[in-house]
């Protein structure tokens, strides 16, 4: 084990340090901002760079003190990097972040305050479980470094272990655990000084499907316990979806989109949110919208969709053409027609592919190729002939992504 300039711990193989940054005793940050429900965290238009190229343009987001946020996007978005800037593990390029109204980084005054004067906590990917100590050695570590007294570190220990159903390890040596297991001693040490807010990079990449599944029902029930302000950093949508109040979208350093899960879902604004949070399909057409700002009128094929109002007109791409997400689980596909409804056509199911408890089907219809998402109460047979609806308020014009906009 070795000690960094930061006050932070590392041993040989962890990919990173403590997961604990917090704040000596005495030394608090400036008031916060009147009311609970105003902006605990806010990054003001972060610049920051990683392996010599920008990783982060100018992102922007706040969040709520008890809030738990997400920053969802594929490797190499910026999401980590953003995420270690408030850390202060990384020195962004300019821009500003704000904790509990006390400011931490400034470009612009001169400000970058330590690491370990953040009062933050962190939990990795590489859970930094240290295996020389017991799980109680782990947990109490950062107790001990504040100062805390003996029997409120056992106390606080002994609580935090059985809010994550581990009170019975707690003088187990921490190579005895499993992968799950020190996950969970890990995300008990991140909770047990109470920090001003909690950091995840990635924790649960690392399990398998079941137990990752599991722990994040586990991380959900935590937040409610503990109310900590929490960013959660993310690839999988599913994940994010699971446990965020709020979710923020980013691709190749710049939000794409901010809003709670299923606004983020049902209401997707641009191709590249439409396909990366769940199943969409994607049309590319032409768009008349309405000047009195009611439903646009959409065209693909041979086939004509009354579809969602815009607030402003939506970025077309390169070749001029519009596009329309349709999200695969609001298709409806019926055996006879609705004399009264709007957005109906003559189809017939090309494909399908029964997965257990779903099933998907690629249809032909007017309009070309649609894949739909339905359940297997009234199976529909390939090659069957139906009529296929799609609800104007589920048609949705969205933006191409910026480098085939036109």
């Amino acid at each position: 084990m070795r000690s960094s300039r930061s006050g932070r711990l590392a041993w040989s193989g962890a990919e990173v340090v403590e997961a604990s940054l917090a704040t000596p005793d005495g030394q608090v940050g400036a008031a916060a901002a009147a009311g609970e429900s105003q902006s605990f965290i806010e990054v003001r238009d972060l610049v920051a760079a990683y392996g010599g190229a920008l990783a982060v343009r100018g992102v922007r987001f706040s969040v709520r003190k008890g809030e738990q946020l997400s920053l969802l996007g594929p490797s190499g978005c910026g999401k980590s990097t953003t995420l270690r800037c408030v850390a202060g593990l990384e020195t962004p390029v300019s821009g500003e972040i704000v904790i509990d109204g006390r400011v931490i980084f400034s470009s612009k005054l001169g400000i970058n305050v330590p690491t370990e004067r953040r009062d933050l906590s962190m939990v990795f990917q590489s859970y930094a479980i240290w295996p020389h100590m017991t799980v109680f050695e782990n947990i109490a570590y950062g107790l001990k470094v504040r100062r805390r007294g003996r029997q409120e570190t056992r106390q606080r220990v002994e609580e935090v272990l059985r809010m994550v159903g581990m009170e019975e390890y707690i003088d187990q040596p921490a190579t005895n655990l499993s992968g799950g297991q020190q996950q969970r001693v890990a995300l008990a040490r991140s909770y047990a000084y109470v920090p001003k807010a909690l950091l995840l990079d990635e924790p649960l990449s690392n399990l398998d499907a079941r137990l990752r599944a599991r722990m994040r029902d586990e991380l959900k029930e935590l937040q409610r316990q503990f109310g900590a302000t929490t960013i959660f950093v993310t690839h999988d949508q599913e994940e994010a979806m699971a446990i965020s109040d709020r979710i923020v979208v980013m691709s190749k350093g710049v939000i794409e989109q901010e809003g709670g899960p299923m606004e983020i879902y049902d209401t997707p604004r641009t191709r590249f949110v439409a396909d990366f949070i769940g199943a969409a399909n994607i049309l590319a057409g032409g768009l008349v919208e309405d000047p009195a700002g009611g439903p646009g009128v959409f065209t693909v094929g041979e086939a004509t969709i009354r579809c969602a109002p815009r607030l402003k007109p939506p970025r077309r791409t390169a070749e001029g053409r519009h596009l329309l997400a349709v999200r695969t689980v609001y298709p409806e596909l019926q055996r006879r027609p609705q004399p009264t409804q709007e957005n109906q056509w003559p189809a017939q199911i090309r494909r399908r592919v029964l997965l257990g408890d779903t099933v998907n089907y690629t249809v032909d219809w007017p309009g070309g190729e649609l894949k739909v998402h339905g359940f297997p109460r009234d199976l529909l047979a390939e090659g069957e002939r139906v009529f296929l609806h799609i609800p104007a308020e589920r048609a949705l014009p969205i933006d191409a992504d910026l480098e085939t906009a036109s």
